[in-house]
């Protein structure tokens, strides 16, 4: 193993194994030093392992967990590639992330989908680069972390980083610019000077204690820490109350407000989808426009598709979900615009981007849709300048207080971004 691959990392290794890097028992008083969790199953020899972080590999009571510190051996020099400008809203927002950067402090950033918040990221990126500081930038979702690789690669072309989530196929490596799902946390340990965490309201990152301990780990003593949302969580809500530093932008880079959710009843649809729903697909199919369709469950995905299929069988679309081995492959072709749509779990959110659709969702008054779910899934229409605005149809069986929120949410947030365009 290179040396290097060790600084800021924490990997497991038998106890019988010393002699690389600073080791530490895994487990502490039965619990996992590398997740925090006491989630345990036996072994021979009334030996144990960690069940809580099984998905990285096994860490047992037979091992210890090593790390070198994180010595920033980086030279400073940053070339930004990126030859697009701010607006003021977005100037405003980056300023304040490069205060952060100074004082070395937690910052939010609440910013609506589409608001162009990667691009306001940029300059505080250069700065850290330059400053000779390690970055992470994370992200609960895999379908986030791959749209934001390319643009980061594209943005920062002469910086060497590494990508890391669970089906990749690439190995570590030693890089100054770390860009990762929020579970590969645990691997690392004192490793960055700056973390910036994306959708920080996401599943399965908000709640969760072993991530939450994940993130405390892997950054130094000294640290900068910046959250990114547009639908931020009661907590983060309560830290802002006690003072927690945020910058708002409730408007597009484009300018152009949300889409509202329309509503429309459709009753017993499992049963049979109905003609209004076969009626809707037809205009979206005569009008060439791709489109996603959002199911409550797994098991709603086959029958739709095959009900899709069957009324327009010349049109290219299929279904994915999270555990779809083909996840990765399905949603870049719907980027490539090689499928009209795809039909999908609350998977894809979030984190995406497919230029021109529209989204239609079944069952919108289903358990299964928070309302911060319903404003993000809106919030995938109109995300490009040359096509700002679409449809975002939500069928109901009952109007619900929940879908009656996201429509409020939305409202409101399209008020404050009026506000704000009206005093520019």
């Amino acid at each position: 193993m290179e040396i290097e691959n060790l600084y800021g990392r924490q990997l497991v290794c038998p106890k019988i194994d010393n002699s690389l890097g600073n080791t530490r028992t895994a487990f502490q008083g039965g619990v996992c030093q590398r997740c925090n969790q006491k989630l345990v199953s036996p072994l021979p020899n009334d030996a144990f392992y960690c069940r809580a972080c099984l998905t990285l590999g096994r860490v047992s009571s037979l091992d210890n967990l090593i790390s070198l510190p994180e010595p920033n051996q980086f030279n400073g020099k940053v070339v930004l590639s990126w030859t697009g400008t701010l607006t003021s809203q977005q100037q405003k927002v980056s300023e304040d992330l490069l205060t952060t950067l100074a004082l070395q402090r937690e910052h939010l950033v609440w910013a609506v989908t589409g608001a162009g918040k990667t691009e306001m990221l940029f300059p505080l990126i250069y700065r850290a680069l330059q400053q000779k500081l390690r970055i992470g930038i994370v992200a609960p979702r895999v379908d986030v972390i791959v749209e934001l690789s390319p643009r980061l690669r594209a943005a920062f072309a002469q910086t060497d980083m590494v990508t890391l989530y669970g089906e990749q196929t690439d190995c570590y490596r030693y890089t100054q610019l770390v860009l990762a799902t929020t579970h590969q946390l645990l691997r690392f340990r004192q490793a960055f000077d700056v973390l910036i965490i994306d959708e920080v309201d996401s599943f399965p990152f908000a709640g969760n204690e072993m991530l939450t301990h994940a993130v405390k780990n892997a950054v130094k003593v000294r640290h900068t820490m910046i959250y990114l949302t547009a639908t931020p969580t009661r907590e983060l809500k309560k830290r802002i109350k006690k003072g927690l530093p945020v910058s708002y932008l409730p408007l597009r880079f484009h300018q152009h407000l949300l889409p509202e959710i329309q509503l429309a009843r459709l009753s017993n649809w499992r049963k049979k989808l109905p003609r209004k729903f076969r009626k809707q697909l037809s205009y979206l199919v005569e009008t060439n426009k791709r489109f996603l369709v959002f199911v409550p469950k797994v098991s709603d995905l086959k029958p739709v598709q095959e009900t899709i299929r069957r009324w327009f069988p010349r049109m290219h679309g299929d279904f994915v979900h999270a555990n779809d081995k083909h996840r990765q492959e399905k949603v870049q072709s719907m980027r490539n615009e090689n499928l009209q749509y795809l039909v999908t779990t609350t998977i894809l959110e979030r984190g995406v981007t497919f230029p021109g659709i529209d989204v239609i969702i079944l069952g919108a008054d289903d358990e299964m849709f928070t309302e911060n779910a319903l404003v993000q899934i809106a919030g995938r229409v109109g995300r490009k300048s040359d096509c700002p605005t679409g449809l975002v149809l939500a069928y109901v069986e009952h109007v619900t207080l929940k879908v009656k929120a996201a429509q409020r949410q939305i409202i409101q947030l399209n008020h404050l971004g009026e506000k704000l365009r009206e005093s520019i």
